[in-house]
This record gives structure tokens, sequence and C-alpha cells, in this order.
């Protein structure tokens, strides 16, 4: 199969969040499995070309009409990590992409109205004709839209989309100005509910949903989050929308990369184990502790590593710190905050906490360091308040480091209790899940994950052991995306 990945990141030469890992991790395990795979991406000045081996001219007089004009764009093709990735950049006063950042300008709805213009153009002028068009987020959720009111009666009848939602909070908002540029025009028949209508804002066009209506297929990162989306205010106002695509809509995993995840190849850390010799994990421990100057115990690790904001469950990240010193429990922090007034309070924490050797919070991010953390606690909590997938708990279980997660997205779908999960027999429970978001309902999970730690060592390590014998990787979602892809080819 032949499929075209169109996203505004891809890791590592362009990432700013986790689309750009997901969109590198898929497009690497659909080729694993024998098909053609190409992304295309804008050409940021700011994106690291150090990862791009081979950067050459593809297209060089490619003339993508916008507003009634054109604007000239240069299309670079060059291999990051062993994808082919096609690059545009467009030659305008506009700048469109040289901003020195990717996201966070004003005119952000324009930046990639033009990208999916271009994008598709790119497509139709070089004659690639793929079986699958693949986008991600509202970045390109006009493509499906395009191509099906414009670009199937230019010879791209036969493409068919798969549209990713990776975040429902940021859907692109635009207006008359995006009918205008990219030529769609007729504002009385896109300003309609039925097809771009913003749910809530009838004077504005939301490219979410216009991604939503015109794909052929429409997935999120976890079955349980596509459940959310429909049912709550997790879908951001686009629920009853979703409601009505619900036959074309499905939640698939999100893998991670078991080449730079995974405890038995890590560099980053000093033993390296399996579950086989899952006693190695200690010496890691030792190294942990000597690493962040923690106190020599018979105690367990409980770490939290990732950002600190309201969408993670910050407060319950705060109250598990002293929660898990109330147990007899070390407790590890890395992550940074996404608000100043957070940012103070775990500064305020840092250095209240400081000379306690049983605790240690590291306030930014520090990727060689997370390694050692994940190999070297016992436990790591994840309260999110949302969670679309959520890799962190992935992670914890990829290195026996017991998850302790709030009940939500993805995390439902990935961690399953040992004491109370009704559906999996004993030997396929791998951590421990609460529902509220009071800290009651964290102390009952993270209380019974640090009893059994001390009262049933041994039952503790086959936990952690059953953790690591799941596969997460990209193994299955590639295999799920393929039946998809193969689902709309024929059905449309």
């Amino acid at each position: 199969m032949y499929i075209v990945q169109i996203a505004s990141e891809c890791a590592p030469v362009i990432k700013a969040g986790g689309l750009g890992d997901v969109v590198y991790g898929l497009s690497r395990e659909l080729e694993n499995r024998g098909n053609t795979v190409e992304l295309i991406l804008p050409m940021y000045d700011c994106m690291r070309y150090d990862h791009i081996w081979g950067l050459h001219d593809a297209y060089l007089n490619l003339w993508v009409p916008w507003y009634g004009a054109a604007i000239h764009c240069s299309v670079y093709c060059g291999w990051v990590h062993g994808r082919v990735c096609f690059f545009i950049k467009p030659h305008s006063e506009d700048n469109f992409f040289n901003r020195g950042c990717y996201y966070g300008c004003e005119d952000d709805d324009m930046r990639f109205a033009f990208f999916s213009k271009a994008a598709l153009e790119f497509l139709l002028r070089s004659n690639k004709r793929p079986d699958i068009i693949h986008c991600h987020d509202w970045q390109t959720g006009l493509i499906p839209v395009m191509l099906y009111e414009i670009y199937k009666y230019h010879g791209m009848e036969y493409q068919r989309i798969c549209y990713t939602i990776h975040n429902f909070k940021h859907q692109g908002i635009g207006g008359v100005k995006t009918l205008e540029g990219t030529g769609l025009n007729q504002p009385s028949y896109y300003f309609q509910y039925d097809k771009l209508r913003d749910n809530f804002n009838p004077f504005a066009l939301n490219y979410m949903k216009g991604g939503i209506v015109y794909s052929n297929a429409v997935t999120t990162v976890s079955p349980h989050h596509a459940v959310e989306a429909q049912t709550s205010d997790v879908g951001c106002g686009l629920g009853h929308t979703l409601h009505l695509q619900k036959e074309k809509f499905t939640g698939v995993l999100n893998g991670i990369d078991y080449d730079f995840w995974n405890p038995e190849i890590d560099r980053y850390i000093p033993s390296n184990y399996t579950w086989d010799d899952f006693e190695q994990k200690v010496y890691n421990k030792k190294a942990l502790r000597e690493r962040l100057m923690l106190g020599h115990a018979d105690k367990p690790i409980v770490a939290y590593i990732g950002r600190l904001d309201n969408q993670k469950g910050v407060h319950l990240v705060h109250h598990a710190i002293y929660y898990a010193l109330s147990k007899g429990a070390q407790f590890v922090l890395l992550g940074s905050a996404t608000e100043p007034a957070i940012n103070a309070h775990f500064q305020h924490e840092k250095q209240f906490l400081n000379s306690n050797p049983d605790v240690h919070l590291e306030l930014g991010f520090n990727e060689e360091l997370s390694h050692l953390i994940y190999a070297g606690a016992d436990m790591i909590v994840v309260p999110s308040n949302y969670e679309p997938c959520g890799l962190t708990q992935m992670i914890g279980l990829k290195y026996g480091t017991v998850p302790i997660v709030r009940g939500v997205g993805g995390l439902v779908n990935t961690v399953f209790d040992r004491d109370y999960d009704q559906n999996l027999p004993p030997e396929k429970r791998n951590g421990y899940v609460f529902y509220e978001m009071d800290n009651q309902a964290l102390e009952s999970a993270m209380g019974r994950a640090i009893d059994l730690w001390y009262q049933q060592p041994k039952e503790f390590t086959k936990l952690a052991i059953q953790g690591m014998q799941y596969d997460y990787s990209w193994n299955v979602p590639g295999a799920e995306y393929l039946e998809i892809y193969d689902w709309i080819r024929h059905k449309w």
C-alpha cells in the first residue's frame, strides 16, 4: 500500500509534543510491514536540520493557488532516520514557516490552511496518487475538505483519507478568509452546521470538524478516549459531530518506540535487564539514589515524570509526594510547570523538602535522567485529569515500574487493577487504578501498591514482571491502522 502522512510535526526533526513521536513511530511501523510511506511536512526555519540526511530539491516550481493568485513554493526531499520526508517551503512575504517557532502565531489558521493546500497541490502536480492520505490534528483538517470539494475533480478521486485527532483542545478556527484563500469560497455552503461551521460559534469555521465530516475514517489515540470524546466535555464541543459520524470513528492506542524505551538495551541506565533477570533492576535503583542524593534504605521509590499542569492532575501530584513519605516510601519528581504559579509552588516545595533524604524534585526536563528514573523507581504515578493516550504508563510497564493511574482515556486501556479488575485473570493484571479526582482516591491506589511492596515483595515483583510482558510497541497499532486503511479503500 502507498501511504502519505501529512502532519505539522515528525520527530526528531520537528517535535513540539507527542504528535511528532506518533507520526514517526507509525510511519516506521507501516514501512516495516512492507508499505511505501512518505511524509509531507512544513519546512520550518527552526526545525532540526541535523536530523535530515541527503536534503535535495524535489520540486522547485510548485505554484500553490492562494487568494485567486498563486504562491511560489519549493519542495525539498530528505531522509529522517530512514523515513522519506518532503518539506514544503513557500517563497512569500507572509513567511508562513520562517517565524522561529512551530505554533503560537496569530495567523496559525492561515499558515496551516496554506500548508494543507500546498500539500494537496504537490501531490497533484507531482502525480503522486497514494492509496491513503493520513492527516493529523487540526493543522491538516482542511485537507479532506479540499480533496473532496476540489481535488477529486482534478484527478484525485481515488485517494482515501484517515484523519487522526491527538488533541481535541486545539481545533483550528478560521473564517471567510480561509475559504477565500484556499479557493473553497461559497460561505453559505461551508457555514452550514453539517459542514464546517463551529458547533457553538455560527461565525467561525472549525478545521477539526471539517476533518471529521469529510474524512473516510476518523481515529483518536485510544479506544476509551474515543468514548469520552463523544459523551463528555473531553470532546471540547465536538461530541455531537463525533456521534453523528460514529460509524467511522474509533480509537487506536499509540505505541512507544522499544528501540529507545527498553531496559534490555537502554544506553542511559547502568544495568540492563529483562523480566528473566529482574533482580538487576535494583542496581538502577541504587544508581538513581546516588545521582539524586537520596538515602539508601529498604524503601520503595515512587516517581512522577511529566508536565506539571491541570491536565496532568497537578494537585494530586503534590499530594502524592507527601502521601508517599507518610507511607514510608521515597518520591522522585521530574517535570516542568506550564504556568508561573504552578512553577512557583513547586519551587517552594523543592526548597522546603531540600534536606529530606527521601524526596527529590527535579524541575525541568532531562531525557537521560528520565530513563534512569523509569529503571530505578518501583512505582510511577499518573493521576491525570484527562489523558488521550498516555505514554508514561506504557514506558513504566516496560521497565517493570508499576503504574498507579487514574482511570481515564488511554490509561484505562493499558493499566488493569491488580485487586479489582473483573475482565482479566490475576496473572494479566499490571498495576493500580483509581477513578475520582480527590486525595482519598489516589491514596487508595497508592496505599495498596506500597503495602504490597512492603508486605508481599514476591507478589509485587510478580506484578511488575506481568507489566513487562505486555507489548505496547507500534506492532499492534500498525496492524490496526492497516485494517482501517483496507476498510476505507474497499468501503468508499
